[in-house]
């Protein structure tokens, strides 16, 4: 369900998605007639009911002594979520100040699920000027989708250059022949060796994604690590 799954990407899991969706429809009630809706026990909805007044998605008040709950309204939500995005904004450069205190060290971090490897994608597209990749061109079509598909035209649109190094197949040698106008250059590596996954380079940073089983990104931050990956691209780039 399109609407759940929006719910999840703003920090909420699928039984909270419903019991919110469940109240939003059925308006302020006692915690019976929620469980009666949402088809979850009592017990459990009071569990959910207290993890969404945590996050901001309901509230409750007391009629007649009983504690009715009231779903908060999605414009409030989306208020509150751009407030916070203000707060965050408004101490960023603090923040970066404390973070350059220990740039000389490597960092490195973790992404799980397609939306969190997006986060990643984006940061590509506003930081690099150029692109190292190394990929299965299935892999890129077919896993990520239109997630690709909106990388690749924001990536010609701010005119990022691409080398990138694919395993042969019938879908590699149509996004050779695509290159040129896509600014893209492609080499192809023999189809013997399998694996399922994306790897890019850019300025002093590295970035893997699994695409197989787990929906995993790993983005690495450091000049000395960022220089071996480069040295090994192009080592192999020259190679072929």
């Amino acid at each position: 369900m399109k609407i759940e799954k929006a719910l999840e990407s703003c920090g909420l899991n699928q039984r909270e998605s419903q019991i919110y969706l469940a109240l939003l429809q059925i308006g302020p009630s006692p915690v019976q007639k929620i469980a009666q809706k949402s088809g979850f026990p009592r017990s459990t909805v009071y569990e959910i009911l207290d993890e969404l007044a945590k996050k901001s998605f309901v509230s409750g008040y007391l009629k007649k002594k009983i504690k009715y709950y009231n779903a908060e309204e999605p414009s409030n939500i989306v208020a509150l979520a751009q407030n916070k995005v203000t707060i965050i904004k408004n101490v960023l450069p603090e923040l970066e100040a404390l973070s350059g205190k220990s740039r000389n060290r490597p960092t490195v971090r973790f992404y799980q699920g397609r939306e969190q490897m997006r986060i990643v994608l984006d940061e590509i597209l506003k930081e690099a000027d150029e692109l190292c990749a190394f990929s299965v061109a299935e892999d890129l079509l077919n896993v990520l989708g239109d997630y690709h598909t909106e990388f690749l035209r924001k990536r010609i649109k701010n005119r990022i250059p691409l080398r990138i190094i694919l395993r042969d197949s019938a879908t590699a040698r149509e996004r050779q022949r695509l290159g040129p106008q896509q600014l893209r250059t492609v080499k192809l590596m023999s189809n013997k060796y399998e694996f399922h996954g994306l790897m890019y380079i850019w300025k002093n940073k590295f970035a893997m994604f699994s695409l197989a089983n787990d929906f995993v990104a790993v983005v690495t931050e450091s000049k000395e690590l960022a220089d071996i990956e480069k040295a090994k691209f192009n080592n192999l780039w020259n190679l072929l």
